[in-house]
């Protein structure tokens, strides 16, 4: 119900982002709303190829019918990139736009976002039990630097047990 909510008040953001633009706005904020508008696509686009690759989804079913858990690609960074874009895209259209009355919509939306992942997390508990729990215990939530910095020190973590079990496996055949 949040998550509704939230789209629907990032759909009057974009309505009245056409109506309330800055024109004069500043440029260097306006250049970090694109950037965060591409990131918005990216992180909304590419977990639907994530889904639809390795979430066991019956024939015919869309990606939000997943029948395993998928930690892999921007879901090994981020538990719910998708929830992301939408704060990224609100967040855009905030620096984009420059105008109080985007900024309020956006935040209360950003807002409603975060606080779904929550409900989120619930469901897939419910859905995917002890293993979606462990999961939650290596990848944040939303928080995009802190995904980054643990899935670089969890690949770190899995060369030194290859190396590791390399070594073991040369040392058993002498």
């Amino acid at each position: 119900m949040l998550g509704l909510v939230a789209g629907i008040l990032t759909v009057a953001q974009i309505i009245l982002s056409f109506f309330f633009f800055n024109s004069t706005g500043l440029v260097t904020l306006q250049v970090v709303g694109g950037i965060l508008w591409a990131l918005s696509i990216v992180f909304g686009c590419l977990p639907i190829y994530f889904l639809q690759k390795e979430g066991g989804i019956p024939e015919g079913k869309s990606h939000i019918n997943t029948t395993k858990l998928v930690d892999s690609g921007l879901y090994g960074i981020v538990r719910h990139p998708q929830y992301l874009a939408g704060i990224f895209f609100n967040l855009a259209l905030i620096f984009i736009a420059q105008n109080w009355i985007i900024v309020i919509i956006g935040i209360i939306s950003a807002i409603l976002f975060y606080i779904d992942t929550h409900n989120a997390d619930k469901d897939c508990i419910e859905k995917f039990g002890d293993d979606y729990e462990c999961y939650m215990e290596s990848v944040p939530r939303i928080n995009l630097l802190m995904g980054i910095i643990r899935l670089q020190r969890r690949r770190k973590k899995e060369k030194h047990l290859t190396e590791d079990l390399k070594t073991n496996s040369r040392t058993q055949i002498r």
